[in-house]
């Protein structure tokens, strides 16, 4: 059996108060979010940024405290498990631009709703979901936080 993991993030931006999540095509024609390889020694989170940074030439903000996993075996390698780390990412004031066309066909920028709706994947739809979840529960605190300090 043969293990792989690889790190990445749900990235997103707040647009005029729409959360908007960053999505990528691969070549194959397929949407994920940001995501490769671990290499050498790096940890999660090096990787995570890393690769947001050579698919989508965005500086992000990692958030940590979310950290969703999905594991599974491609159809076409049996003997093969890959592992996924996400973490949450947050950008602002920049524009994302594909940078690695052999491997990035296009990114796009869209609200929850939308995303799902491009999404093929089940799994990721749920990863988007508690993501979307965790952000909202995120700015509610804050606010509250912010009221109460006044």
């Amino acid at each position: 059996m043969i293990f792989e993991k690889s790190c990445g993030a749900i990235v997103y931006t707040v647009d005029n108060g729409v959360i908007k999540y960053l999505l990528v095509e691969e070549n194959s024609g397929c949407h994920s979010f940001p995501k490769g390889r671990m290499e050498n020694e790096e940890t999660e989170e090096q990787t995570a940024i890393r690769e947001i940074k050579e698919e989508t030439n965005l500086e992000v903000e990692l958030i940590t405290d979310f950290k969703v996993c999905e594991q599974y075996n491609p159809a076409e390698k049996p003997d093969f498990t890959k592992q996924v780390v996400y973490f949450l990412a947050h950008y602002s004031d920049a524009k994302p631009r594909v940078t690695r066309p052999n491997e990035v066909k296009s990114l796009k920028s869209l609200s929850l709703e939308d995303s799902l709706i491009t999404i093929e994947h089940e799994n990721k739809k749920e990863l988007l979901k508690q993501a979307d979840e965790y952000i909202k529960h995120k700015m509610v605190s804050m606010e509250s936080q912010l009221n109460s300090n006044l």
